[in-house]
């Protein structure tokens, strides 16, 4: 790669988005707080989830089909048989 790429890459990119945002016209100032608002929420969520540990998601799908949970008094009275 050669040393000046990255940085045209980035440039490119900002312009594209410059362009995007001024072809659609007047828009509102919220709506774009909205979109970067949920881009950053979904980036956040993503990264999260594909940092969690394989193991502990295994065990949290498999806890609703598991019936090895011991039963006391407390679940049978307050669930239907």
């Amino acid at each position: 790669m050669q040393p000046g790429h990255t940085i045209r890459a980035a440039h490119n990119l900002h312009h594209m988005f410059k362009y995007i945002l001024e072809s659609a016209g007047n828009i509102n100032w919220m709506a774009i707080a909205a979109l970067v608002t949920f881009f950053t929420m979904f980036v956040i969520s993503a990264a999260l989830v594909f940092k969690k540990d394989v193991r502990f998601v295994q065990h949290m799908a498999s806890l609703p089909l598991d019936d090895s949970n011991p039963k006391t008094a407390e679940t049978e009275a307050n669930h239907e048989a």
